[in-house]
């Protein structure tokens, strides 16, 4: 019975870099903590068969990969150069697609409160980080229909796409504030204050 990709890599559907060999060297790079990746600078070797969905789900040769621990070790390898996605490991680089953001906040803690508060997100493969100065809230909306996409800076370049269940919780969290000569409504978290919305669009100007 032919192996797939959910129970485990198929390595000898692919030619040249495979993800095989990508979690190989993932699992040696990351015995003493996260891998560096910002640190190496290996050859490009292509593009891999890998894409990650706007859902955070995980797909290699088309097919989901169905193993957590294999998608947070391809995940601690994951790096954003310019527009582009690679997987980098210390002697090679490939290239993989994403929809929208690599990560997705599926929840978030909430301590303390106005100016104080501190919003911690959670992701899909158990990053979690302090909306704050060096982990921004930003949010973009759809031209024609106005939906806000919101996100969250998880580490160098990368960021998580704040799952909706997750936002409409903080938005009732909400402040408005002036920003710039402009009433904002938005989110205290790590001392910063981060715009989601204009006031006078929610009729508060």
């Amino acid at each position: 019975m032919a192996k797939r990709p959910d129970t485990e890599v198929n390595a000898s559907a692919a030619s040249g870099p495979t993800a095989e060999g990508l979690a190989a060297a993932a699992k040696g790079a990351g015995k003493k903590g996260p891998p560096p990746v910002h640190l190496w600078n290996p050859p490009f070797c292509g593009d891999l068969d890998m894409e990650i969905r706007r859902d955070g789900t995980w797909f290699y040769l088309g097919t989901p990969i169905g193993r957590p621990a294999l998608v947070k070790l391809f995940s601690s390898i994951l790096r954003k150069d310019g527009d582009a996605y690679f997987l980098v490991t210390p002697v090679e680089k490939v290239g993989i697609r994403v929809e929208d953001a690599p990560f997705v906040a599926v929840d978030a803690e909430v301590s303390g409160e106005g100016r104080a508060q501190d919003l911690t997100f959670t992701t899909h493969v158990g990053d979690s980080v302090t909306a704050g100065p060096d982990h921004p809230i930003r949010v973009e909306r759809d031209a024609e229909t106005g939906e806000p996409s919101p996100y969250v800076l998880v580490r160098a370049n990368l960021e998580a796409l704040i799952d909706r269940k997750t936002f409409y919780r903080l938005v009732e969290l909400g402040e408005h504030a002036d920003q710039g000569g402009t009433r904002w409504f938005g989110l205290w978290s790590g001392g910063v204050f981060f715009k989601l919305i204009p006031s006078a669009e929610l009729g508060d100007g």
